[in-house]
């Protein structure tokens, strides 16, 4: 059975008060949530503060991105070794807008998780298609080729240790989301490549989140999905009372 893992992506927002606060609110709201795994991944500047915050609850310490080094002339990067200093378990790698707005290619992303592995860390790999890609039929084909590249060398020993995220981005921060049945026709595709890669018992324990604007209203929905294990959720985790109803999905 895979324990649904539910992630908040704060992105470029909250400082580091109001980090606090966030933070402090929806452990609060959570505290009684059991069979769920929470994580909140906060901006760079926050990670200390929230880490704080939420120590010895039972919510996971997150970053939303790092360098494929661990240390080095890489002014402005972040390493891996740096987020296990401020306590971190996750962080997000290949997230739509690093692709989009960084140029982060398959052979990047491919050594950032190499990276990530080997320092301990837990990815959770992003992959998805544009609405473009949808549109001319390529979805599978651009999904096939972020998972098989992304993945290259990279051999599974523990399961609980890589996390996928499935991401339209035609459905991120647009307020449009996939229907469950699309959304489950593409895990259930990504679990299959995965299959393919390290086996068929590796896979059907790989947690695969869905993101693309999951709010309150839809959580429950998509968390009935067979191959869903979860949400990475971005505008909704940026309040307590609808991130906690996401994490709850009842």
């Amino acid at each position: 059975m895979r324990t649904p893992i539910m992630a908040g992506n704060w992105k470029m927002h909250k400082n580091v008060q109001e980090a606090k606060t966030l933070a402090s609110d929806i452990g609060q709201k959570v505290a009684k949530v059991e069979n769920v795994e929470v994580v909140l991944c906060p901006p760079f500047t926050a990670l200390a503060t929230v880490a704080e915050v939420i120590k010895g609850s039972a919510i996971s310490l997150g970053a939303q991105n790092c360098h494929y080094e661990a240390q080095g002339a890489f002014t402005g990067e972040v390493s891996p070794n740096f987020l296990l200093d401020f306590g971190c378990k996750y962080v997000i790698i290949a997230h739509s807008e690093r692709r989009q707005y960084f140029g982060e290619d398959d052979a990047l992303i491919n050594r950032k998780l190499k990276a990530v592995r080997a320092s301990g860390l837990v990815p959770i790999f992003c992959v998805g298609e544009t609405l473009d890609q949808r549109d001319k039929g390529l979805m599978f084909d651009v999904l096939r080729r972020q998972v098989t590249a992304g993945l290259e060398g990279i051999q599974l020993d523990d399961p609980a240790r890589f996390v996928v995220a499935y991401e339209p981005v035609w459905a991120i921060g647009t307020g449009k989301v996939a229907t469950p049945a699309q959304a489950q026709e593409s895990h259930r595709y990504i679990r299959d490549l995965l299959a393919g890669l390290w086996g068929s018992d590796a896979a059907e324990a790989v947690r695969i989140q869905y993101g693309g604007s999951v709010k309150p209203d839809n959580a429950r929905e998509l968390m009935a999905c067979p191959d869903i294990d979860g949400a990475l959720v971005g505008g909704a985790s940026l309040e307590a009372g609808a991130f906690a109803a996401v994490v709850r999905h009842q």
